[in-house]
């Protein structure tokens, strides 16, 4: 099996929301859940790390997240602010929570701080062992709106984050998901602070008018963490794709965009409560894949960002799909689509993993 880079797991947001512990297995997951709110909300899980492991998942990128109150969908909700400065407090206690499961459990998680921290990680799973390997986790802010001032972009990368989007919804920053706009004045300061620090700018969730002048103005690093290709989804009810002008202005910019397994992201108007599993499948995510690879005319800016976790489970996935783990069958399916085996290995992991050995910090 090759080593697969996940560039979009939510995992700090379910150990606060749900209170799951990801050094356990999904079945264990689902086994403690199950009957409850959490599965009836949101699904079963999908990750835990033996999952990881037996898919060979080496790095994830770990996501600060937390959801503005205006588009609270449950009372119960506790990842919600209001304010900046509550905002703020989430992010940061997300944050410190990776530090806290990375200092307890050494042998399971490992925060990556730098290209020095990622070669010692893919070098150790390089050597077989029984008890597993360390996966690396690169934290990534989702949603601008923990970063007060750009002066604050110091002390969010002394403590470990190395992407920023500055979207989901809309955010003073730029314009997001359901909620359009370009990049504000205090946006075009942001992304100027930022590539002091060669953050990696995430246009996941950014309205398509901020995107491209993002793509045109960031002079760091750009990548598109978790989304798919809005020409295959007619009538796709929200800004939430990635147009071509998208995919190519960060192809262009020598990006890597995280493909979805994700039905409502693959079939326009899919709902968990009204659609079958099965009416999706990975043959699908292959398309989007496919795609990408056609408008760069190689297969050296796709990857696979699968947001698991990320507020659905195992109901809202292709079939072929149980765990994270099963995310390997991708790339079997490529090679039946006449992909070489190279192909297979760069957009299971090692697209990503070249962007980050150039891009993160040396030591």
């Amino acid at each position: 099996m090759k080593l697969i880079v996940d560039s979009h797991n939510d995992l700090a947001w379910n150990m606060f929301a749900f209170g799951r512990d990801y050094t356990r297995s999904a079945m264990d997951t689902r086994r403690l859940e199950a009957g409850t709110r959490t599965v009836t909300q949101h699904g079963d899980a999908l990750i835990g790390w033996p999952e990881y492991q037996r898919g060979q998942v080496v790095v994830v990128f770990s996501t600060l997240y937390a959801t503005p109150f205006r588009f609270r969908v449950y009372e119960n909700e506790t990842q919600v602010y209001q304010t900046f400065d509550e905002a703020y407090k989430l992010y940061l206690d997300q944050l410190m929570s990776y530090h806290r499961l990375t200092d307890s459990h050494p042998d399971k998680f490992r925060l990556l701080d730098s290209s020095s921290d990622l070669k010692l990680l893919l070098d150790e799973w390089q050597t077989p062992s029984e008890s597993g390997h360390p996966v690396g986790l690169i934290p990534l802010m989702e949603g601008g709106e923990g970063i007060r001032t750009p002066a604050e972009l110091e002390e969010w990368f002394e403590r470990g984050v190395r992407l920023i989007g500055p979207a989901w919804a809309g955010t003073r920053y730029c314009g997001g998901t359901n909620e359009p706009g370009p990049l504000t004045d205090e946006g075009r300061a942001l992304l100027s602070a930022m590539a002091d620090f060669n953050f990696f700018l995430d246009l996941s969730h950014m309205d398509e008018t901020s995107a491209l002048e993002a793509l045109d103005s960031y002079s760091g690093p750009i990548v598109a963490t978790h989304g798919n290709c809005l020409a295959l989804l007619p009538n796709y009810p929200t800004n939430r794709q990635f147009s071509d002008r998208v995919l190519r202005g960060v192809i262009e910019r020598d990006g890597v965009i995280g493909v979805v397994p994700y039905n409502v992201f693959l079939k326009p108007g899919w709902k968990r409560d009204t659609n079958r599993r099965d009416e999706v499948h990975l043959a699908d995510v292959i398309a989007h894949i496919d795609h990408i690879c056609q408008l760069a005319g190689d297969s050296l800016h796709v990857g696979i960002g699968s947001d698991f976790d990320g507020g659905f489970g195992v109901q809202s996935v292709p079939p072929e799909i149980d765990t994270v783990a099963d995310l390997q069958k991708i790339g079997s399916l490529l090679s039946e689509r006449g992909y070489s085996e190279t192909d297979v290995t760069n957009i299971l992991g090692e697209n990503w993993l070249t962007r980050l050995l150039k891009e993160l910090p040396s030591s």
